[in-house]
């Protein structure tokens, strides 16, 4: 299953044209609020110029990159939690994603209209923020009677309630599940709750195009990803190289769908490692810190199961003795067992037997 991310913000702050740009699918981008009443999905291509590196040297059937599935959900207006604008259908999208992207207005347009009467990104983040709490304050009020019911049969249900009445205290306070202070186990209890603020949080900065490539000042402690959405709707036109061209004359190094893509990896603790061979060079996504077996399941669950060894090799190394044939001449290419931790960029070829 690719990467889930919901796109979400206030009407009008250019989530609809940045969706379109970023998966080069048609949409509609209206100018004024709802125009989004359905979500829109798109999966998208992880960009990894990695993978052009690897097919030079083995010359594959095919390429096969990550993906990353983008979810563009309508406008958040206050009131959401409580069915304002298009509120719980809203809300219920979000449910399903990994990872929330908030687009925030910073880019200046008079003709394109803003819900609370001009840009603010730091009031519209609260009011994203506002609206998701009083969200997950009503999944809490329902869900407590449950969990105190619950609590009588054992240790672990009476734990859940406790975990639980301690987040409606914080949440009630202005705090966020994702800044609860909890361990790990603890969390565990809750996730069948599908929280709102548990998901981990990108802001996207959608700025004028002169301002594409500049570094801004944090909103809520998270630096946000600057991207303009039309500049990505221009180069969406364009063959790779005029894109590259375009982007180099703005003087930005990687286009916007890059950018985020690196962001939401570093976010959610994710690396990509490959595979490459005769038939296709493939990137694989795992979390930071997983081991060979783990890897080796991603692909498929008898690799996991029947897990062997994994014949190992770092990018790096793959590159400067061209392949396999090079990296056995030059005693590079390791045996790794069920320990090792997977290194991003590793190239990897697994042995196993069911």
């Amino acid at each position: 299953m690719p990467l889930s991310i919901g796109i979400v913000g206030l009407p009008n702050v250019g989530k609809s044209t940045l969706f379109t740009a970023l998966t080069h699918k048609g949409g509609l981008a209206a100018n004024y609020p709802f125009a989004t009443i359905e979500p829109n999905v798109g999966v998208v291509p992880v960009p990894d110029a990695r993978l052009g590196q690897l097919a030079a040297i083995v010359h594959p059937g095919r390429i096969v990159p990550a993906t990353v599935e983008f979810v563009d959900i309508a406008g958040l207006v206050k009131g959401a939690s409580e069915g304002e604008g298009l509120g719980n259908q809203f809300l219920a999208n979000i449910r399903e994603t990994d990872a929330i992207v908030e687009v925030l207005r910073y880019f200046t347009d008079s003709e394109v209209v803003h819900v609370e009467g001009s840009a603010d990104p730091l009031r519209d983040s609260e009011t994203v923020a506002t609206e998701l709490i009083l969200a997950d304050l009503g999944t809490l009020e329902r869900a407590l009677p449950r969990l105190a019911k619950e609590a009588k049969r054992g240790k672990s249900e009476a734990a859940k309630l406790a975990v639980a009445e301690r987040l409606q205290l914080w949440l009630n306070d202005g705090g966020t599940a994702r800044d609860f202070a909890a361990d790990p186990e603890e969390r565990a209890l809750l996730y069948d709750l599908h929280l709102l603020t548990a998901k981990p949080l990108l802001y996207v900065a959608n700025v004028d195009e002169d301002k594409a490539g500049l570094e801004l000042e944090p909103v809520n402690g998270v630096t946000p990803v600057p991207i303009s959405a039309e500049v990505e709707s221009e180069i969406a036109e364009m063959d790779p190289a005029e894109a590259e061209e375009y982007l180099a004359l703005l003087g930005i190094e990687q286009s916007g769908l890059e950018r985020l893509a690196q962001a939401a990896y570093s976010l959610l603790g994710l690396q990509s490692f490959f595979t490459a061979g005769e038939m296709e060079v493939k990137a694989w996504t795992v979390p930071v810190g997983a081991k060979a077996p783990q890897a080796a399941g991603v692909i498929h669950t008898d690799f996991e199961r029947g897990f062997i060894k994994a014949e190992t090799a770092s990018f790096a190394d793959y590159i400067e003795y061209g392949g396999e044939a090079g990296l056995r001449a030059a005693g590079k290419l390791r045996q790794e067992g069920r320990d090792y931790v997977v290194q991003d960029g590793d190239v990897m070829h697994f042995k196993f037997n069911v």
